[in-house]
């Protein structure tokens, strides 16, 4: 288990606060114990807290493609990545460690938002593409790594393994959701995307969702 956080201006380059950030990733220090580490650049940070299992001495995240124009923040396992990595170097990737999460980053590269459809496991991930200017974000099919996320009135957009990631921006309205409160007292849970608060949603299991800045 794994966390991973992260704020994205939808518009344009507004500077991520970095306190903000580091407090987001905080909240999840029991999803990672062993890492924490965040990436800041105009417009945008991811955080991610780190549950060492595989590749543990090069599969820091977030993690990164050969010129850094690709960023990826990761929670879970793709089973099959040892079988995607002769098939990825044989189209021109390099890469630089043995964990499952590069794979994501070289398979974005090389297949696009069709790159889920290679994926056997259980994940949620959020990627940065700077040169298509696109935030991808996925969940696995049965839904077994969570993700939530909301697009705040000023076109900041949070994201989260758990809503208290969001919560901790300080940004997302408490509203909630009287739907989701009856669906809980019905069902005792909340069905995704719905959430308790208004303002934020659960990627459903099997759902993806692209993002290019400005559009």
């Amino acid at each position: 288990m794994c966390g991973i956080t992260g704020i994205f201006d939808t518009r344009g380059t507004r500077p991520v606060d970095a306190a903000v950030l580091q407090r987001m990733n905080d909240s999840q220090l029991h999803r990672g114990p062993d890492e924490g580490s965040v990436h800041l650049e105009p417009g945008l940070g991811f955080g991610h807290r780190r549950l060492s299992i595989i590749d543990i001495a090069t599969g820091q995240q977030p993690l990164f493609n050969e010129d850094g124009s690709v960023v990826v923040v990761f929670n879970g396992e793709i089973y099959n990545y040892q079988g995607l990595i002769p098939e990825l170097q044989a189209a021109g990737h390099r890469f630089h460690t043995k964990s499952d999460t590069e794979v994501i980053v070289h398979a974005w590269e090389q297949w696009g938002d069709k790159c889920v459809e290679r994926f056997r496991g259980m994940f949620a991930f959020v990627l940065w593409d700077r040169n298509r200017q696109t935030l991808f974000m996925a969940r696995d099919r049965l839904g077994v790594k969570p993700l939530y996320y909301a697009l705040l009135d000023d076109g900041t957009l949070l994201f989260g393994s758990e809503l208290k990631s969001l919560l901790a921006h300080g940004g997302l309205k408490r509203e909630l959701d009287p739907l989701a409160v009856e669906e809980y007292f019905a069902l005792g849970y909340v069905a995704e995307p719905r959430t308790i608060f208004r303002q934020a949603k659960k990627l459903p299991p099997a759902h993806s969702l692209a993002i290019r800045r400005g559009q």
